[in-house]
């Protein structure tokens, strides 16, 4: 099975859904798959409004197409929404080849933070996005189910992993975190208006506050929050040192469709406290057990006061939390992508078989 990977998030961005990518492809690579990746580095690319540091593909279509028809892949999948997916999108129904499509993000409520406008403005355009497709990946039931009430109806699960070699409870301490007064509380990931952090940084729970992460919103929270400590981007094993040394991990997101910052801290045994809200809920459950085969013990708190869920969190046990993140493991997430791609090529060969 040739497989081409069209998508708009790519390197240099850092970002749960790029991590995800990346670490399917090293991973369709290592079982010996062909896979042909359609990113934002092979074209000339321009800032995104009003977030200069992710790049987007200027007028990709027919260079796309271009490779597309070199490649000739089998199936496409089809990562993301913007000016790379539509283009992989128009040429898999101009060429009558199969694709699935994936939800990362929740766009809708995004561009509605940004702009200003109604959310729900946005979700036609989601509709025909993802209305040809095979399937539609999601991270979890709760989305699924939620797509399928917005008309997006034929998704499948993919889950995620962790790197269970780098994301480990025993590293070293950051020297950056190790002599900040404790607790330390610590956030990881893009500092960006839709990523609610001003409901952890205005939290009234003593200890320091740790942002890990680029965006747009990081002058200004700087600003804002003289107090709290701004890390700027951190990976590898910088990353897994951080995650070690705090205390606690809050999440304080209400729009994320899974929070792959959530299991890789707790692989490094970070409790986490969260809001009880879909994404949270569907990899902690609303005890904190977890929301599939639950733990014996707590890794988590969810609450809708997030002071409280912090309090709560910093009590939990660490090996608990450990235990839980180790769960996750990229080759049964690959399992699942490569069943979902499977699934359409069938699909597509049982309607061929068809009488006319």
């Amino acid at each position: 099975m040739k497989i081409a990977l069209a998508t708009d998030a790519w390197f240099p961005q850092v970002n749960g859904v790029v991590r995800t990518l990346a670490a399917t492809v090293d991973e369709l690579d290592r079982r010996g798959y062909e896979v042909e990746l359609i990113t934002p580095q092979r074209f000339t690319t321009v800032p995104m409004p009003g977030y200069s540091s992710i790049r987007l593909a200027l007028a990709p279509r027919f260079s796309a197409r271009r490779m597309l028809d070199s490649f000739a892949p089998d199936i496409v999948h089809i990562a993301t929404e913007g000016p790379i997916g539509w283009s992989a999108r128009g040429w898999c129904k101009a060429r009558g080849v199969p694709f699935t499509s994936a939800f990362h993000t929740r766009f809708p409520d995004y561009l509605a933070v940004r702009t200003g406008i109604d959310a729900e403005h946005f979700w036609p355009l989601m509709r025909r996005f993802h209305a040809p497709s095979r399937s539609v990946l999601v991270s979890t039931s709760s989305l699924a189910d939620e797509l399928g009430q917005r008309g997006i109806k034929h998704c499948v699960r993919w889950g995620r992993g962790i790197d269970r070699w780098l994301f480990r409870p025993d590293h070293e301490p950051h020297p950056m975190l190790k002599d900040l007064p404790r607790p330390i509380m610590i956030n990881v990931g893009r500092v960006a208006a839709e990523k609610n952090l001003e409901a952890f940084l205005d939290s009234d729970v003593p200890g320091s506050k740790v942002i890990v992460g680029d965006g747009p919103a990081l002058d200004a929270l700087r600003l804002r929050y003289p107090h709290a400590h701004f890390l700027g981007s951190l990976s590898g094993e910088e990353l897994a040192q951080a995650y070690c040394t705090a205390d606690c991990f809050v999440f304080p997101s209400l729009t994320d469709t899974f929070g792959l910052v959530l299991i890789e801290a707790l692989a490094c045994g970070l409790p986490v406290a969260a809001f009880p809200v879909a994404g949270p809920l569907d990899i902690l459950g609303r005890e904190g057990r977890g929301a599939e085969n639950p733990m014996p013990a707590t890794i988590a708190a969810l609450d809708s006061d997030l002071a409280v869920a912090i309090q709560r969190a910093l009590r939990l046990d660490r090996r608990a939390a450990a235990v839980f993140g180790a769960r996750f493991s990229w080759d049964k997430a690959t399992d699942q992508f490569l069943a979902a791609l499977e699934g359409a090529l069938t699909d597509k060969r049982e309607r061929e078989l068809e009488p006319a």
